[in-house]
């Protein structure tokens, strides 16, 4: 007889293995976020301002995505390989800045260094309420 038990305990080892997230790139991940500031935009209705610190590790490798907001990002330590569909990879360093606008889509980002971790502070104007970071798979990758 299975009890409710096992039958739990299988729902989560089954929804853990689908959670998994996959890529060709065995250093794949999300780079870590860490929201320093939200503040809604009073002469801009409907958007808000959100600043991160953004840390990469060292010869980390980050899966295509897009932000549905204007985002503005500074190196303070390190350095990136930052592309955008439909455009050149650039190496951005310390002291350097990159833009993103609300329909790229962010199809290399990964720290240049094997290392050293690269630090970036970015700013995003987005929708009040939406994720700053959306990753993109087949079938949500903006038209």
């Amino acid at each position: 007889m299975i009890t409710t038990c096992k039958i739990l305990l299988f729902l989560l080892l089954v929804l853990g293995i689908t959670n998994v997230p996959t890529g060709s790139r065995t250093n794949s991940q999300l780079a870590k976020e860490t929201p320093l500031m939200t503040k809604e935009l009073p002469d801009v209705p409907g958007k808000e301002g959100l600043v991160e610190r953004v840390v990469l590790s060292p010869g980390e490798i980050v899966p295509p995505h897009r932000h549905d907001a204007d985002v503005f990002a500074y190196v303070l330590e390190g350095s990136m390989i930052t592309q955008v569909k439909g455009a050149n990879a650039l190496t951005v360093h310390a002291g350097e800045v990159f833009y993103e606008s609300p329909t790229d889509v962010h199809v290399e980002s990964r720290n240049a260094s094997t290392t050293e971790p690269a630090t970036l502070l970015v700013f995003f104007v987005k929708k009040k309420g939406a994720p700053p970071t959306v990753v993109v798979r087949e079938g949500n990758a903006p038209r």
